[in-house]
């Protein structure tokens, strides 16, 4: 089975260093490493020259990570991959997570959307992580992380993330790829989770196939993706019926930032006031 790791990049130059880093040291390469650069030319420079990357402008409001995964996905197909291998920038590849996806791709498990465990790292020591270490690091105990060579299936889908996942390309042509009226932070991959699940499509998580998420500040709450939030919660909202990411959600709320419009069913930004009253 021919494979392709496809990973999406906009800045985080070091985050991509460290990952070519770990994906050198892989038990079983993949056949293809693609890099989509969201506007940022300085990615060619920053890889291998057998590396393809395949180069998409910012997007009109936020950063087109669902278009530029289908990219991606485009791009691996026509080199003829039959398994593609999602993996964020921000993410170290275990030795064998290219060799677990496979496996399971190969396996009972092919007709699934398949998951790897991840864990977080802390930042980094001045000389970097230590790449034979870092299965030290517990993994994420809200997602199953099954013994190497075990998978457990089914399932929640809305467990799904984005970070580390496979799939065959019969298993994406059924889901369709990743709607790419999402643009910015968040709900994109719960809503390709969500299509799979509409199409009976379950998942299985992949013991083996584990990721390290490298340390990079963020905020919480996310109040710099607020209108990513909205924007992109209304679209699923309107094509599922329901709110995602509904923790941030309720905190932007009980802040004064975003108020819910009975009439409308949506969660509209405050009046300038509030926000000028919270900020002050």
């Amino acid at each position: 089975m021919r494979t392709a790791l496809i990973t999406v990049a906009h800045g985080r130059h070091d985050h991509l260093r460290r990952q070519r880093d770990a994906i050198a040291l892989l038990s079983r390469p993949a056949d293809q490493h693609i890099v989509v650069a969201i506007d940022d030319p300085e990615i060619a420079g920053l890889v291998e020259p057998h590396t393809t990357v395949v180069s998409i402008g910012p997007g009109a409001a936020g950063l087109p990570l669902a278009a530029a995964r289908n990219a991606g996905a485009y791009a691996a197909r026509a080199g003829g991959a039959e398994l593609l291998i999602f993996l964020d920038v921000d993410c170290l590849p275990a030795a064998g997570l290219v060799a677990a996806y496979a496996a399971a791709a190969g396996s009972e498990s092919r007709d699934s959307l398949l998951c790897g465990p991840v864990a977080y790292l802390p930042p980094p020591p001045p000389d970097g992580y230590d790449l034979d270490q870092l299965d030290r690091y517990p993994f994420h105990p809200g997602r199953p992380a099954p013994a190497a060579g075990a998978r457990k299936r089914g399932g929640d889908h809305r467990l799904f993330w984005s970070l580390s996942f496979a799939v065959t390309v019969p298993v994406w042509d059924r889901i369709g790829g990743f709607c790419e009226r999402y643009t910015g932070y968040g709900a994109e991959d719960t809503d390709f989770a969500m299509l799979a699940q509409a199409d009976g499509i379950d998942l299985t998580w992949v013991g083996g196939a584990a990721a390290y998420h490298q340390w990079h500040p963020t905020v919480s709450p996310p109040l710099p993706h607020l209108d990513d939030l909205i924007r992109n919660g209304r679209v699923f909202a309107d094509r599922w019926g329901w709110w995602p990411m509904e923790g941030w959600l309720e905190v932007f709320s009980e802040r004064g930032l975003i108020r819910w419009d009975a009439d409308t069913s949506r969660y509209l930004r405050a009046s300038s006031a509030a926000q000028a009253d919270l900020a002050s």
